[in-house]
């Protein structure tokens, strides 16, 4: 894999971003239908104009596994890493290839599933295995609900964890959910890490949440992430905005600056 250049601790590191094209092929009934682009230029020039050095392109479930633009835009960008979408019959040789491209994970995009795949089957049960060898990671987007219901088979698997969102807390339970006592449970088994990112779509208590989760579990396991372009919520907030709102979770600067950028670079950057 490609690797950068002594990656400082204390920068800007952004653990969640999309980039995309208007005439990608989109899967049948995608969740968000774009119509417009945004193209790794116009996210390098965003992450200049905000002083964040680095960023992890996170694939998105509209295109499904069309991984082609993401597997591009990381190949030649030492600044960038990027996550795929893929069936678990996925061969060893493409992930490897895929490996030396930048490409460091796999999404899970469960939260647009009815019915959740069985993570208990042959055919994940090796995907699974080849993740964890290759030292990549799965980031896990789901409703908070029913994490408890993919969490067990994804640490029985020895495969690193991310989950994104904070877990998309139940709105009504919050903290008092299972997903949240699950993921807290989870963080701390030591192989899950989680995104603080996305309030803006997860209704009112989504910044109480995240606060509990670090009372509860520390700081070593999160990354900060933003989510830009904020596909489906563009008018609800901006990357300014995403920035600022981890300083409402985290008051302590010297915390703050361990989750806005060490912590990823150890887990995105130092393979």
């Amino acid at each position: 894999m490609t690797t950068t250049t002594n990656p400082q601790p204390g920068l800007l590191v952004d653990a969640h971003v999309h980039v995309f094209k208007q005439d990608m092929p989109l899967i049948p009934n995608p969740r968000h239908s774009p119509a417009y682009s945004f193209t790794v230029e116009q996210l390098i020039e965003v992450m200049d104009r905000h002083g964040v050095l680095y960023a992890v392109i996170a694939a998105a479930s509209p295109w499904g596994d069309y991984n082609d633009y993401v597997i591009d835009s990381v190949r030649t960008n030492p600044r960038l890493r990027g996550t795929i979408i893929a069936e678990p019959s996925i061969e060893r040789v493409v992930l490897d290839q895929m490996d030396r491209d930048g490409i460091i994970g796999v999404r899970l995009p469960f939260i647009s599933m009815p019915q959740l795949p069985d993570l208990d089957s042959w055919d994940y049960r090796k995907f699974l295995r080849r993740l964890a060898d290759l030292d990549w990671h799965v980031h896990v987007h789901i409703d908070g609900p029913r994490l408890p219901l993919v969490l067990p088979y994804l640490e029985r698997s020895g495969v690193k964890i991310v989950i994104d969102h904070i877990g998309r807390p139940d709105p009504v339970e919050g903290v008092d959910g299972e997903g949240f006592k699950a993921m807290v449970r989870s963080v701390e088994k030591g192989r899950t890490w989680v995104k603080l990112s996305g309030a803006y779509r997860l209704g009112a208590n989504a910044t109480e949440c995240a606060r509990e989760l670090c009372r509860q579990v520390g700081y070593d396991k999160m990354v900060w992430a933003s989510d830009c372009p904020f596909v489906g919520g563009e008018k609800d907030t901006d990357y300014r905005r995403a920035i600022d709102w981890l300083e409402q979770v985290i008051p302590d600067e010297g915390r703050r600056r361990q989750v806005y950028g060490a912590n990823a670079l150890e887990l995105y950057f130092s393979q």
